[in-house]
């Protein structure tokens, strides 16, 4: 399994704006099609702050948490994964023409938790069409997130 999937967009618009829709991530279901719902805990997303969760992947809905662990404003926000510990990051850096966001899925010390492993291989279809789905899912992701804020 790779360490890393990554996926990148140019937006036309300033960092900030690009900020002000990803750092929300009550509407990150308006753009990832694997997540149905992410709720966080507290009046506001800083770093510490927890979420709940619900994903989907090949017909089945499962709940998860994660706790943000970057939290740079008009720079990065990434989240951790407790079930599985792979972190997701939106980065976004200034360009001539806008904003570049890249969004990523880090595997730390680069495996997953045994269970995972074996749900990918034995429900998912094999750790190949389960990362396809993560990647094409990451391209939708940020080509919604790019339709939203140049509207």
């Amino acid at each position: 399994m790779p360490n890393t999937l990554e996926a990148s967009i140019d937006i036309a618009a300033a960092p900030e704006q690009v900020w002000s829709v990803v750092s929300d991530l009550k509407r990150i279901p308006e753009f990832s099609p694997q997540t149905l719902r992410m709720q966080p805990l507290g009046r506001s997303v800083h770093t510490g702050t927890w979420t709940v969760n619900l994903n989907k992947a090949s017909g089945y809905v499962y709940p998860t948490t994660s706790k943000v662990v970057r939290y740079e404003p008009n720079k990065a926000i990434a989240f951790r994964m407790t079930e599985n510990r792979t972190v997701w990051s939106y980065t976004l850096e200034p360009t001539e023409g806008g904003t570049k966001l890249i969004q990523r899925r880090d595997v730390p010390n680069g495996k997953l938790p045994g269970w995972l492993q074996f749900t990918i291989d034995k429900v998912f279809g094999g750790e190949q069409p389960f990362e396809g789905a993560l990647v094409d899912g990451m391209h939708e992701t940020l080509g919604k997130i790019k339709q939203t804020v140049e509207r």
